[in-house]
């Protein structure tokens, strides 16, 4: 149904929604914890050579993609590439986003039940009732049966609501709100972080790069989250450039996305790492950091000045559920929009079909933290398996077939017009991301795979 389609309505409204699809719940949960594990300020700096020379190459290939075929992420290489095997890259992009949505969803529903909690003062608080042993207390609440599932659906229609509205009066429109208030909770946060007392040992940890800590596991696993932390390699970007209009410019708009991308995840860094030095927490505390370790800095806070712990708890959580909702909206929408064009089915009734099913596969994730522990796929739990097959098969393997797609097999004339929009933009100057998109980005990724893959089989 593409006269259904929609398009994105400003340049403005390209760069918040693309944005929006990558910042996500990995630069401010996920980042901080390999920053903290790679030794700061040097595992930022190969990071952002990552950024740019391995997962911006592929954003832009799946931005050519996209906007030149107009169409969904299997549907895209339907077009460009009819009765050519190409079309699996496409499969396994709506695939992953099935998977992604399903136990992203789950932990976004965590992010739910905290904001709440901090809205409460059940974080910043203890009047004998509560309990402060915050890492009890998530183990608690994530084996319940249900009430994780509750959170999850709630999160979920929060997710169908935007996305069932459509492009411009749904996606976009909720980007240029979400994604201004973030960075403004992300600014307001930074301000309160910096002025803790011993903040500044945070801010050196981040600044002044240790060369000696970076080590072959630190390179690949900031290669790894630059990656994955612009959610490339799974069609949410094919699907969302199918809606540019042919005045956007692809490589502006990519290259605003990773800034924007990553100045999200330092500024992160700078509201996190300060926090936890000032109050004399590791720095590699791990991805229990978000649910067990940044409470009780928060309850140390509201010891010393209760205002500023109850409004930073709260606010933190609420950076965290904005997050996890732009991306989700973004996984969400790949889906939608391949079973609204595939099944011909009108958008909301596509976005209730892709709602119902990631609730089920969520609600199987959720319970694999609860009544189905021993409940196993291949020795891994409904949720870590979903993580396992996308984050070491499906996003890198997408991505390596993507920029070969547009390095190697489309058409250079058309890879040049839409890189160029139509001879506007010199040739020239595109030729060293040409470069990238053939040779560096698919060497990266397969760098990326292998070290993925290899520790399996040994």
């Amino acid at each position: 149904m593409n006269d259904e389609r929609g398009s994105f309505s400003s340049q403005l409204g390209v760069i918040l929604a693309s944005a929006g699809s990558a910042v996500g719940l990995g630069n401010i949960w996920r980042f901080p914890t390999e920053v903290g594990r790679g030794g700061g300020a040097a595992f930022i700096l190969v990071y952002l050579g990552f950024i740019f020379l391995v997962a911006m190459p592929v954003m832009i290939s799946e931005f050519i993609i996209g906007r030149s075929a107009r169409s969904n992420a299997i549907g895209a290489f339907q077009k460009l590439a009819p009765r050519k095997p190409w079309i699996v890259a496409g499969i396994m992009g709506v695939l992953g986003g099935f998977l992604v949505l399903s136990f992203y969803s789950v932990v976004a529903g965590w992010t739910l039940h905290y904001t709440i909690a901090s809205a409460l003062g059940q974080l910043t608080t203890d009047n004998g009732q509560q309990t402060t042993d915050f890492a009890q207390a998530f183990t608690v609440f994530v084996s319940n049966p249900w009430l994780p599932i509750l959170y999850l659906a709630a999160f979920m229609l929060l997710t169908h609501l935007v996305v069932a509205r459509g492009i411009r009066h749904g996606i976009e429109r909720y980007s240029k709100l979400m994604m201004p208030l973030l960075l403004i909770i992300i600014v307001l946060l930074m301000a309160f972080s910096l002025t803790m007392p011993g903040a500044a040992e945070g801010i050196r940890f981040l600044l002044q790069p240790d060369l000696s800590k970076v080590t072959p596991d630190v390179v690949l696993g900031a290669m790894g989250q630059a990656f994955f932390s612009l959610s490339v390699g799974i069609g949410c970007l094919v699907t969302y450039s199918s809606y540019f209009s042919k005045e956007t410019r692809i490589v502006k708009s990519a290259v605003n996305v990773c800034i924007i991308d990553t100045m999200v995840a330092v500024l992160s860094g700078f509201i996190i790492f300060p926090t936890v030095f000032s109050v004399g927490i590791a720095p590699d505390a791990g991805p229990g950091l978000v649910f067990i370790t940044l409470p009780n800095v928060f309850l140390l806070c509201f010891g010393k000045m209760p205002v500023v712990g109850y409004v930073f708890a709260l606010l933190f959580y609420v950076l965290l559920l904005l997050a996890a909702l732009t991306s989700s909206i973004s996984m969400h929408e790949i889906c939608t929009a391949f079973i609204s064009e595939h099944f011909r089915q009108s958008r909301r009734r596509a976005a209730t079909i892709v709602t119902i099913i990631c609730l089920v596969l969520g609600s199987f994730c959720s319970l694999s933290f609860g009544p189905w522990q021993d409940v196993t796929v291949l020795g891994k739990g409904f949720f870590d398996l979903f993580d396992f097959i996308v984050t070491k098969f499906l996003m890198p393997l997408g991505g390596l077939l993507m920029t070969l797609f547009v390095g190697w097999y489309l058409d250079r004339r058309l890879v040049e017009q839409q890189l160029t929009n139509d001879g506007s933009i010199p040739v020239r100057t595109m030729r060293p991301l040409l470069f990238l998109v053939r040779w560096v980005a698919p060497a990266g990724i397969l760098v990326i795979f292998l070290n993925e893959i290899i520790p399996l089989f040994i």
